[in-house]
This record gives C-alpha cells, sequence and structure tokens, in this order.
C-alpha cells in the first residue's frame, strides 16, 4: 500500500496547480497526484464540443508561475491542454501523477490519522494512505451532465447531441440546428455551427448577459514584444488584475449602472431585427451568474448572418422534426443541442467516510472555501465563479500549505473545521448563484453564514488578505498526540 503526506485528487489545471506549490513550498513532503482518466488536462482535455475554449483572459486564469506565451489571451481548448502538459512536463509533475487511478472511497481514521483512499486503477482494486487529502476534482461530475426534463425528446428522429458528450463524427454542415440554452457553451457554440449549419436557433428560457472581450490583448502582446518574459508576465498579470477586480467591483456594487451598460454594449453589437429587451434582458443583476464573454464579438457577428437567430420561449414539446414552442412558433432541427448545464458536486461526488459514519456536505460548513466541517486534513479547492477560476484555486492551496505548517509547529497530526452551532435555516450554500445547475446542487454543496471563517469563495482581495493576517486557528480543532485538542 503507498502511503504519502498528500494526495491530490485531479490533473486538471488546478491539481497541477496543487502539486507545483507542495513541490516548492513543501519540499520535503511527498505526494501524488491521482487522476481518473488517461491523460492530465481537466476541463481542457475532456470537452470537445465546437469552439470550445477558454471565457477568461490565460494571463490571469493560467498558472500564477507560468507565463502564458500565446498570442491569444482568450484561447482554445487544445492550446491550454498543451499549456498544462507542458508545465507539468517542465516542473517534473508529470512523474507524480497516476493516470487511469479512479478514487472511488476516502475513509479517515482517527486512530491512524490517515485517510484511506479505495482506488479502481483500470479495473484493479488499489488502496492509498495519505495525512493530507487535497480535492482538486472541480466542481461537476464527468460521467453525468444535469438532468433536465425536455417534454418529448424522445420524439425527436434527428440527433441529439450533449456538450459533455460531443459525438466525434457529427456533422452539422447544412442541417438544422437548435441549441437549448443561454449559457456560455450555448454562446461558445452557435459562432461556429453557424459558419457552416443551414439554420441555428438559439431557444432559451431565460436571456444572458453577453460581453465581447478581445481575443488578443493588444497592449499584453506589445509589452510581451518588449520586456523580457519574467518582466512582461509581471507587469500582464497585475495588469490584468487590477483590469478584471475593477471591472467585477463595478457590477457587483453598481447593479443597475452595469445593467445598463452590458445591455447598451449588446444593443450596439446586435442586429436590429433581434431586440435587446426581449432576447438579452436577464432577470437577475450582474454576476448573480456567471457573465457570458465571447472573444472579438463572434457571437454578436453570427447573429448578423441569415441562417442564425434566438427565440426566447419555453418549450411545449420536442416533435419528429423539431421543437414546438409554448407561444406556438415550429422550430425545424436535424439536430437539437442540449446545452442545459452540469451536474455540481464536490470531491468528485464521493461521500467521505470519517470513523465509519458518512458526511453529509448539505449539512456541513465550509471554512474560509478551503476546508469542510467534519472533515480532517482535507481540502476542497475551488475557484472563483466571478473572478478568473485559477486565482480562487491557488489562494486555497496557499491556505492549506500555511495550515500544514502551523500543524507541524506545534506538533499537530490533524485538523478539522468545527462549528460550535448550527443555523442551517438561515445559512446559505457555497455557492449561491442563480444558475439552474448551482440551484439544482443546494442539496450537495456545504454551507456558509457569511461572517468568518464560514464563508465560501469571495475574492482575490480578500482571500489573501485573510491568507496573510487571517487566524489559521478560529472554527478548526488540531489534534496534537497524547495531548486534548487544541
Amino acid at each position: 500500500m503507498d502511503e504519502y503526506d498528500f494526495i491530490i485528487i485531479g490533473a486538471g489545471l488546478s491539481g497541477v496547480n496543487a502539486a507545483y506549490r507542495l513541490k516548492t513550498e513543501l519540499p520535503d513532503c511527498s505526494y501524488t497526484v491521482l487522476e481518473a482518466r488517461d491523460t492530465i488536462g481537466g476541463t481542457w482535455s475532456f470537452f470537445n464540443f465546437p469552439g470550445i475554449r477558454s471565457d477568461s483572459a490565460l494571463t490571469l486564469f493560467g498558472l500564477p508561475w507560468r507565463p502564458w506565451i500565446h498570442e491569444k489571451d482568450i484561447a482554445e481548448a487544445h492550446l491550454i491542454r498543451e499549456y498544462i502538459e507542458d508545465a507539468a512536463r517542465d516542473e517534473g509533475i508529470d512523474k507524480k501523477i497516476q493516470l487511469g487511478h479512479k478514487v472511488t472511497g476516502v475513509s479517515w481514521s482517527s486512530e491512524e490519522q490517515r485517510w484511506t483512499l479505495a482506488v479502481d486503477a483500470d479495473g484493479l482494486v488499489k488502496e492509498f494512505k495519505t495525512k493530507f487529502l487535497v480535492s482538486c476534482s472541480g466542481y461537476y461530475d464527468y460521467a453525468n451532465p444535469l438532468k433536465t426534463e425536455i417534454p418529448g425528446i424522445e420524439n425527436f428522429e434527428g440527433t441529439v447531441a450533449h456538450p459533455q458528450f460531443w459525438p466525434k463524427d457529427l456533422d452539422y454542415a447544412n442541417k438544422k440546428v437548435i441549441i437549448i440554452g443561454s449559457g456560455a457553451t450555448a454562446i461558445t457554440i452557435l459562432p461556429v455551427m453557424a459558419k457552416t449549419a443551414s439554420h441555428v436557433t438559439m431557444l432559451q428560457r431565460s436571456p444572458s448577459y453577453v460581453f465581447t472581450l478581445p481575443a488578443v490583448d493588444s497592449v499584453g502582446w506589445w509589452i510581451r514584444q518588449h520586456f523580457s518574459e519574467h518582466v512582461a508576465h509581471t507587469i500582464n498579470w497585475w495588469r490584468c488584475f487590477f483590469e478584471e477586480h475593477v471591472f467585477v467591483f463595478f457590477n457587483l456594487f453598481f447593479p443597475n449602472l452595469a445593467r445598463w451598460f452590458l445591455m447598451h454594449e449588446m444593443k450596439k453589437q446586435l442586429p436590429d431585427d433581434i431586440d435587446v429587451n426581449v432576447h438579452f434582458n436577464p432577470s437577475y443583476p450582474p454576476m448573480d451568474q456567471r457573465l457570458c464573454l465571447c472573444p472579438d464579438g463572434d457571437f454578436f457577428k453570427a447573429l448578423h448572418r441569415d441562417n442564425c437567430d434566438v427565440v426566447t420561449d419555453r418549450i411545449e414539446t420536442v416533435t419528429v422534426d423539431g421543437i414546438l414552442t409554448k407561444s406556438g412558433k415550429k422550430l425545424e432541427a436535424d439536430i437539437i443541442v442540449t446545452a442545459t448545464g452540469l451536474h455540481v458536486h464536490l470531491l468528485a461526488g464521493i461521500i467521505p467516510v470519517v470513523d465509519g459514519q458518512p458526511i453529509d456536505m448539505a449539512t456541513s460548513y465550509a471554512w474560509r472555501g478551503a476546508m469542510i466541517t467534519g472533515l480532517p486534513n482535507a481540502g476542497s479547492v475551488i475557484g472563483y465563479t466571478t473572478n478568473s477560476w485559477t486565482l480562487g484555486c491557488d489562494a486555497s492551496v496557499k491556505l492549506l500549505i500555511k495550515i500544514w505548517k502551523h500543524m507541524k509547529k506545534i506538533g499537530a497530526t490533524s485538523v478539522m473545521p468545527v462549528r460550535d452551532r448550527s443555523d442551517l435555516a438561515s445559512s446559505k450554500p457555497a455557492v449561491s448563484h442563480s444558475s439552474t445547475y448551482f440551484v439544482a446542487a443546494q442539496n450537495r454543496l456545504p454551507r456558509i453564514t457569511g461572517e468568518s471563517p464560514w464563508y465560501g469563495r469571495t475574492n482575490t482581495v480578500y482571500d489573501y488578505f485573510k491568507l496573510w493576517f487571517g487566524s489559521v486557528t478560529k472554527g478548526l480543532r488540531y489534534t496534537i498526540p497524547s495531548k486534548k485538542d487544541q
């Protein structure tokens, strides 16, 4: 049985970053990365729907310690995957990754002060032990998408494609396509399919905000051409950090003004026959759901084509050759794309067991967005939903490392968030977005109160302030052998 100081679950962007932080900040600790699939890269090697790309600038979304060198700052998936692979190889992290190792169960023993992991390694059952468990498996289920009831979908005689399991041989040239959904995936797919499909309709139940950014950051590219790689990365990182946070704070603290601005920008780019007040006027304030980004306005440019439109309506039923809406409109289709969301879960969907007792996420609390009550020596690394994802992941890993160093300093063998009182009725889910797939996951997410330290992911400024000056004892119980809990 293999035993490590740390085991990281997941070899995507978050997992590779966590491995680098352990390698550089805790060089004497042993670690391994267990990846269920046969390749690294997470999201960027898993999805293969048309146009799959980032919706954040790679200067910030990328690894903080490895500059993004490509001209495009909003980049295609294959470039991001290669970037992650190159980073892992150059840092020797790839040698610590065990591919085809799917974690199927985790159990903590207070007597051993260890986690035991049950692992399926290509059909072979293995066991691993670790002192500290770090989940970098993201927040969605790779095997199952969000279950969405689409009335009559079984009647459709064409092809139904879900972005999570995109058919490799799907030919949509000269075909009529309906994309059900209005989130980032639908916004990404539509302009690509519209290039060759005979007609593409985005059918949405409710609108989203869509904001245009240049795919190439001209200022950042000029800086890269005139300064050394390290200097250019430092300048660009801080410049992008400032710009992103000003924009996010503007949307959060001035929602009415932000709504006016976003709708004004959308109206400028829409064709005259698409009414922004009907099709791009969300019922929620900006940032209450993730803002959809489109590089170089590709989404809006597609809507200017004769073969592309948006319909805001509800589905009455799917027919053999299309969709009938509640308003009585008949939409013809050869292909229906169900871009209806992800099935959200944490810890790769595994129910952790502590001393024989399963831990219910829905009745647990998040501790500073990085640990969960009832789980000793375990971290859940999750990024931001309003800022660039990786910034939040990096803040979480650094916090876990700080806690580990404090454990070593005081001679503790374990640490666990403990909340003395339960106030579930007044608490909120750790991610309070109003997106359908997050609302559907409320009974699978830990709770937050909004008071320190019982909060989830907030923003980089606050998280780093708490990282540098916050307590690593408040809300935590440390176990020291032969002594009472501290």
